[in-house]
Order: C-alpha cells, then sequence, then structure tokens
C-alpha cells in the first residue's frame, strides 16, 4: 500500500506541533467601570489638592471671592478658560457632595418616586388572560 492511509479515522497529524495542539494566548479585558470610576477618583483629588493650594495661598488684597484659583498651568490660559474650569470643578464638588449625602435607601425610594410620576402609558400591558 502507499504512503497515505485511506480508512477514516483520527485528526490530522502535523508536524513539530506537540501532542496539545495550537494554544492561543487570549488578552484580558479590562473593566471599564473600574478605569472610569478610578479617573474620576483621581479629577475628584486633582482638584481638592487644586482647591486647597488656592485656599492656602494668600489672595493679593482687592480680588474678588468669583475669581478663579491661580493654578501652576494656569498661565497661558485665557480668562474665559480659567472661569469655565472653575465652574466644571464647582459643579463636580456638588455633585460629589449630593452623592455622599444620599443612602441607598433614598436612591431606591427617589426612583420610586419618579416611576410613580410616569403616565399609565409607560406600564406594562397585560397580554393573554387573567
Amino acid at each position: 500500500m502507499s504512503d497515505y492511509d485511506l480508512r477514516p479515522g483520527g485528526s490530522l497529524k502535523l508536524k513539530g506541533v506537540a501532542e496539545g495542539g495550537i494554544v492561543k494566548n487570549r488578552k484580558k479585558k479590562k473593566s471599564k467601570r473600574k478605569q472610569e470610576s478610578e479617573l474620576e477618583r483621581e479629577r475628584v483629588k486633582d482638584l481638592l489638592r487644586q482647591e486647597e493650594a488656592a485656599t492656602s495661598k494668600s489672595s493679593p488684597p482687592g480680588s474678588g471671592s468669583n475669581s478663579p484659583a491661580p493654578s501652576g498651568s494656569s498661565d497661558r490660559k485665557t480668562d474665559a478658560e480659567r472661569r469655565f474650569e472653575e465652574v466644571q470643578r464647582r459643579r463636580l464638588e456638588e455633585r460629589v457632595a449630593k452623592l455622599a449625602n444620599k443612602t441607598h435607601k433614598d436612591r431606591v425610594s427617589e426612583f420610586n418616586a419618579h416611576l410613580e410620576s410616569l403616565s399609565e402609558h409607560h406600564d406594562i400591558p397585560k397580554v393573554g388572560p387573567g
């Protein structure tokens, strides 16, 4: 008979390959939620550090409380950019404070109140007898 066996059965045998076959390394997926929460924490920490640095520096006489806080990188920024960053920082602080004050129970009750305020249009329709 020839070099080839015509009887079916068994898998192909490849030269130079170990018994286990080809093993592919797969990349591990990174959790987006963890990354986003870590980034948010870092932003809050940076903003708090900037605020502490701004409050610890003595402000020159005649400067109003509404003026943006001076920071090291703000030398090249326009007045509008500084005001914008200040407003963003304040809004972030308010959001963090609001989230810190609410408990899970408060959030659930607020969500239930919101659902009750919706019209019947949003209700799930009955299907079938009963």
